[in-house]
């Protein structure tokens, strides 16, 4: 049986780097929080493979389309990997996805944002398979979002049992 990290590989896909947060920025929390058999999700945004903010920035709808957002999901979904795999050491842990709460930067007007978290669903899908990685999701827009990124993702999933 493959692990998702075999997965990753056999879909030429590479976790990215942390979060290169800019200048004065600091974040007095951590990007993932394990509590029992519970990994807790900070909010994550895109990220390239190097850890610099993905483009394009900006509101979906007007200045990010559709389609750009749904990637940005999914190049978010990544970035939760990455720190996934961080701070438990191997993808093989995580049991089942459990929760996800998608928020989208949303230009008035733009109602469309399942389909854009759509782009971290089908990610952690193939990666986890159907029964380990569907999840329970909430897709929100935002007037707003740090940094104008187009897609912020947080989750949570439950570990296996004597790995916690």
């Amino acid at each position: 049986m493959s692990t998702p990290e075999d997965r990753l590989a056999e879909l030429g896909l590479v976790l990215p780097a942390p979060l290169q947060l800019p200048p004065g920025v600091t974040l007095p929390f951590p990007w993932v929080r394990i509590v029992g058999t519970r990994a807790i999700i900070s909010g994550h945004g895109p990220t390239n493979t190097d850890g610099s903010l993905a483009q394009p920035l900006g509101k979906v709808g007007s200045e990010v389309s559709e389609d750009q957002a749904y990637i940005a999901a999914r190049l978010t979904g990544m970035a939760i990997l990455g720190s996934l795999k961080r701070q438990l050491g191997s993808l093989s842990r995580i049991a089942c996805w459990t929760r996800v709460f998608g928020m989208v930067n949303s230009a008035p007007g733009f109602t469309r944002q399942p389909a854009v978290i759509n782009g971290f669903t089908d990610l952690i899908v193939s990666v986890f398979g159907q029964e380990h990685g569907t999840h329970a999701r909430s897709a929100v827009g935002l007037a707003e979002l740090p940094f104008r990124i187009p897609v912020e993702i947080e989750g949570e999933v439950e570990l296996r049992p004597g790995d916690a």
